[in-house]
């Protein structure tokens, strides 16, 4: 192979490598900022769903309510009414904090995004920290040595990265038993 067949195939796989890890790693951001947007819908729609729930218990309850105040007697099914319905604004409540937990999974997505972002952005530093050492001057076997040295970096930057990004975004899950409300 003559020098210059060298040289082109170094920069072709230098090239290639850099296109496929950003892509890929821009890929992961997009696929991360989309499952954000989803968990941030769900959770909008189940708080707003329990609230609303919790806006009508209380409503329900407002008519016994204001039969006590009057100093009126409720009937024994006003009191069991007004216990079950006790129960429920507790189970809304409840529904409404653990559908809080997308704050979690949220901010896992989000740290996880900016991990790639910083990679990404150091994997390009690199690249371009090396290609300042290419000088018009350099030779074809020094630019294929500069080009070997290159890709080895990058190579290991882009393993590294790897190994620090999880694949799955976990979701620690509430029990109603777990929450204390005060």
């Amino acid at each position: 192979m003559t020098r210059k067949k060298i040289l082109g195939s170094h920069v072709k796989r230098l090239l290639s490598g850099v296109s496929d890890h950003g892509r890929r790693h821009l890929t992961e951001v997009e696929t991360d900022l989309l499952q954000t947007n989803l968990l941030l819908e769900e959770a909008i729609e189940k708080l707003t769903r329990n609230f609303m729930a919790i806006h009508e218990a209380v409503s329900a309850q407002q008519a016994t309510i204001e039969l006590l105040l009057q100093g009126g007697d409720p009937s024994p099914e006003d009191k069991a009414r007004l216990q079950e319905m006790n129960e429920q604004v507790s189970g809304y409540v409840n529904a409404a904090i653990t559908s809080m937990q997308f704050q979690d999974m949220t901010s896992q997505l989000i740290d996880r995004t900016l991990k790639r972002v910083t990679g990404l952005r150091e994997f390009l530093g690199t690249l371009g920290a090396h290609g300042a050492e290419v000088v018009p001057e350099s030779g074809s076997d020094e630019i294929v040595d500069l080009l070997s040295k290159v890709s080895m970096a990058l190579a290991i930057q882009s393993l590294e990265l790897r190994s620090v990004l999880r694949k799955a975004v976990s979701q620690k899950h509430l029990e109603s038993g777990d929450i204390e409300l005060f």
